[in-house]
């Protein structure tokens, strides 16, 4: 890949990775304070600002590399964690499981409204260059908010996935399953390293995509 690819998959990537990542955490952000606590709130998380969200490694050196690595094969990348102080949360154990789905709601909401972005550019019948770059930002958005919505349901702590399944299971199988967040990260990295993380995730992704771009009267 030479570098006049690589500037095309920056311009390609740029917004819809940025935003994919940083409205996921503002999410949670925002599901923390209707819930009770306003810790993300008082440290200006609950924004839409990029610039409060952006991590120099996660949302911009690591997803730059596997795009040129796999050419958008499953993605991945993460922004500034948002604080939240579960304490706070009105009933904890139970709202933490609506803060945590808050994220990957996030970007099942921008799949959709990408989905529609892509339908509508399509279904214009409009031509030329700046309509298919759209097209390929769309797709792009598409794709990176199927790929983090997956990715944080892992249940594994202490991503998304790992604090609904927390929040459901009872006290005594939950505080037990809560140890496990030290390792949480490792495991994850390991998995991304290895093959692992495709034969787990790589057939969900793939339905994933067959479904969105059969919205689009596409095949994926």
């Amino acid at each position: 890949m030479d570098w006049q690819d690589i500037v095309l998959y920056v311009a390609i990537n740029a917004i819809p990775l940025v935003l994919a990542i940083t409205l996921h955490e503002a999410a949670h952000g925002a599901a923390a304070m209707h819930f009770g606590d306003r810790t993300a709130w008082m440290l200006g998380r609950v924004s839409l600002n990029p610039a409060r969200h952006i991590d120099p490694v996660g949302t911009l050196l690591i997803p730059l590399v596997l795009l040129v690595i796999s050419k958008g094969g499953f993605l991945f990348g993460w922004a500034k964690p948002v604080p939240v102080n579960f304490e706070n949360l009105r009933n904890p154990k139970r709202d933490m499981l609506w803060v945590a789905a808050a994220g990957p709601g996030a970007n099942v909401a921008m799949l959709l409204g990408w989905i529609l972005v892509a339908k509508l550019l399509l279904v214009s019948g409009a031509g030329g260059l700046a309509v298919e770059f759209w097209i390929r930002v769309a797709d792009a958005g598409i794709i990176w908010n199927l790929s983090l919505a997956i990715l944080n349901l892992l249940p594994l702590l202490p991503l998304d996935g790992g604090r609904i399944l927390a929040s459901l299971l009872p006290n005594r199988l939950a505080y037990a399953y809560s140890r496990t967040e030290p390792y949480g990260m490792f495991i994850l990295l390991v998995l991304v390293a290895t093959p692992v993380l495709g034969w787990i995730l790589g057939p969900v992704f793939a339905a994933g995509r067959r479904a969105a771009y059969s919205l689009l009267g596409l095949q994926g």
